[in-house]
């Protein structure tokens, strides 16, 4: 093993290689695998973003701010855990593809073939888990406190401008891929647990966007705008006019669109660029031996005596 425990973390440049190796066989991946396991990751998502509404239903004007965030992002780090030990195919950790395209190990075909499967995945299985959720009837719990912060959730997202959407999509995936990069590192499943956790409570708590997150938090609070009874709304004293901004055109285009676009800048320049450029694009190669320490036989040009000294040919 080369002096090197078998529990022991891979160093960076290891993971890079690890890197490098998981984008080749991601690219590859078989259409029907891709698009099922995109799903799965959706799903994944989405049960994390679960937990973390139920979580802090009620938790406004009682908890501090800060304790509420962190709440809050401690218990959606429950998706990314599902995604990698359970193993999907989530959009923004797929970014990091870009190690693999960068090496020439993959085509950029493989690569947007790969995000556009995988993106379509995630959003299905987002959308079907909201859909889910809200035939549960899971809206209505605490006296709809469920449904109000899913509501609420929501409509922090959809007043964003662009600009601050776009931004907070860097630094949310940046963090997103760092936890990935950290768990490659790993060797065990507690180990990979805890690179998980600190990376996305921070981004959770910051309250930056991860795209995929928000295909179930937005399309949640639809249902819950559009299908949930007259009863809701009495019991939790709200109207549908106070969530004026959770609309589809606001979703898609006011968040969805700019996150995306954001998660990409992270996860591809911020990260997958930044490491290969680091420890990929001049990998370390064996030195030939100096020549002083060759065996004559293996010397690449006959030497002379030191005090030897060449014939002068004259015209």
């Amino acid at each position: 093993m080369d002096g090197v425990h078998p529990f022991d973390a891979l160093m960076p440049r290891q993971i890079a290689a690890k890197a490098e190796d998981a984008g080749v066989t991601k690219a590859r991946l078989d259409l029907l695998s891709m698009l099922l396991l995109a799903v799965l990751a959706g799903a994944f998502i989405s049960l994390g973003a679960l937990f973390s509404t139920v979580a802090i239903a009620g938790a406004s004007g009682v908890l501090p701010y800060g304790i509420t965030r962190l709440l809050a992002g401690l218990t959606f780090s429950l998706g990314l855990v599902l995604v990698v030990i359970a193993g999907a195919e989530l959009f923004t950790g797929n970014n990091l593809l870009v190690i693999a395209f960068a090496s020439r190990k993959v085509t950029l075909r493989q690569v947007l073939r790969n995000w556009l499967v995988v993106y379509t995945g995630n959003f299905i299985g987002s959308a079907a888990t909201a859909l889910g959720v809200h035939l549960s009837g899971i809206y209505g719990n605490s006296g709809g406190q469920v449904g109000r912060a899913a509501l609420a959730i929501a409509q922090s997202k959809c007043h964003l401008t662009f600009d601050e959407a776009f931004v907070r999509g860097i630094y949310c995936n940046a963090l997103v891929c760092l936890a990935v990069w950290l768990c490659m590192s790993c060797r065990s499943t507690g180990e990979k647990i805890g690179a998980i956790i600190f990376p996305v409570t921070a981004f959770v708590a910051a309250g930056f966007e991860h795209s995929v997150a928000n295909m179930y938090f937005i399309p949640a609070a639809l249902c819950v705008k559009w299908w949930a009874p007259a009863e809701f709304w009495t019991s939790a004293g709200l109207t549908q006019s106070d969530f004026s901004a959770v609309n589809t055109g606001n979703f898609l285009l006011h968040n969805l669109l700019p996150v995306t676009l954001g998660n990409i800048i992270g996860g591809v320049l911020f990260v997958g660029a930044v490491y290969w450029v680091i420890y990929i694009r001049r990998r370390p190669v064996i030195e030939a031996a100096p020549a002083e320490h060759l065996h004559p036989a293996q010397h690449p040009h006959p030497t002379t005596h030191p005090h030897h000294t060449e014939p002068t040919h004259r015209p």
